[in-house]
């Protein structure tokens, strides 16, 4: 743990946005979008056994010998990781992800102010697309956390894994990790319309089924925002459809007329004059006309339909980079967005014995305490349980005025 949390640190300090441990081979990083090697930094096959036993759970454990796979999120010294664990030629090796330890705002990740407005909307479909590395999940995060400055609303997350932690403010956010809170993206989609949301967002869509749930929570009246691989929105619209049955595919195209608000298409470009990388944007909004094509099937022409749509806020990328990009005279470059910083959630992280025979031994585990990354190595430790809750008790057959008062008096809700 003491020379991943110094690797950690170091990328932190050079701007890493990725780090790659494995095996009998040197560490590999990606800075500004190129992959480069570290020779004088190495790992055993057997320190990275170690290391993955340090990191992981035991239900991610056997996660990882089951599926020869994991992926989780995680937090060294105030610094987001987003990590991915899998078994290779040279044994188990991680890629790691360095994500803010805050949520970044649109104009922080020199975003086209427009994406600001997707917190307005109240219901229907919201896609972002993109390859996988793209920022989508942050991009996400940013309008998420752009609804929670803005307006009360009950969010609900299925994420795989979660890899920003919101701390409510005007909105109640309620987050759920694949595989720790929730069994399936099915069973979460499920579970989520009874659960009194007004946004609902998914981590990913991949399955028909899941497809299926989202446009039904759509078309249902509340807002979904989900991430989709796609590399244009001809693609997307194509990967909806044609994920489900001929006889099924006319059904889905008038679901989508009906849910759909905004496609984004986002790629990150290197800029040689500023140095590193920013998204770069394809922006389809729901009109009445996009929505037509879908209907009678014209997807081909989506395309067209964006270059027609200025007025409407429409962008293809091209009109991206002259129009938005081309204008910006400042942007803010990732070390801002991405150094390190405490968590804006503070919440413990509690796993209940009701629904994990395995945490019945545990108690609730607490944010270790947060410390500067310094050059130097940074000393690794062990998470931090800190002391049960004390539970206030209160008199069951009181009123609700009673109850509200004995709360309001009671040692910890003054504290």
């Amino acid at each position: 743990m003491r020379k991943f949390t110094a690797i950690i640190a170091a990328a932190v300090r050079e701007g890493f946005s990725d780090v790659h441990i494995t095996g009998g081979h040197p560490m590999v990083y990606r800075k500004n979008g190129r992959i480069q090697a570290e020779d004088s930094v190495r790992w055993t096959p057997q320190e990275v056994d170690g290391l993955v036993r340090k990191l992981l759970t035991p239900n991610q454990l056997r996660e990882l010998a089951r599926e020869w796979s994991s992926d989780l999120a995680l937090s060294v010294y105030g610094v987001r990781l987003r990590l991915n664990v899998f078994n290779t030629t040279r044994g188990v090796s991680l890629a790691i992800r360095l994500l803010p330890g805050t949520i970044p705002t649109v104009d922080k990740l020199n975003l086209h102010p427009s994406m600001e407005q997707i917190a307005e909307v109240k219901a229907g479909l919201v896609l972002m697309c993109g390859a996988t590395g793209s920022g989508k999940s942050t991009t996400i995060a940013a309008v998420v956390d752009e609804i929670n400055r803005n307006r009360a609303a009950h969010i609900v997350t299925l994420e795989d894994p979660i890899e920003y932690r919101y701390l409510s403010k005007k909105s109640f956010i309620e987050q759920r990790e694949l595989g720790t809170h929730v069994p399936t993206f099915e069973k979460g989609l499920l579970d989520v319309l009874r659960e009194d949301p007004d946004v609902i967002v998914i981590g990913e869509l991949r399955e028909p089924e899941v497809m299926r749930l989202t446009l039904n929570a759509a078309e249902s009246g509340h807002l979904v925002i989900a991430s989709l691989h796609a590399t244009n929105a001809e693609d997307a619209l194509y990967r909806l459809c044609n994920s489900f049955p001929v006889e099924a595919q006319e059904e889905i195209r008038f679901q989508l007329a009906s849910t759909l608000q905004w496609i984004i298409i986002q790629q990150l470009t290197f800029r040689e004059d500023i140095g590193f990388r920013i998204p770069v944007l394809s922006i389809v909004r729901g009109t009445q006309a996009v929505k037509g094509l879908i209907r009678e099937n014209k997807i081909p022409q989506i395309e067209s339909a964006i270059q027609m749509g200025k007025a409407d806020g429409m962008f293809t990328m091209e009109r991206y980079l002259r129009d938005f990009i081309g204008a910006k005279k400042n942007f803010v470059p990732p070390s801002e967005n991405f150094k390190p910083s405490p968590e804006i959630s503070q919440d413990i992280i509690y796993t209940s014995p009701l629904v994990d025979p395995d945490a019945s031994i545990l108690r609730p585990r607490r944010p270790a305490p947060v410390q500067e990354v310094k050059p130097a190595a940074v000393p690794g430790q062990q998470a931090d349980f800190g002391p049960e809750e004390h539970v206030h008790s209160f008199d069951e057959k009181a009123t609700v005025d009673e109850l509200i008062a004995q709360i309001k008096n009671s040692k910890k809700f003054k504290e």
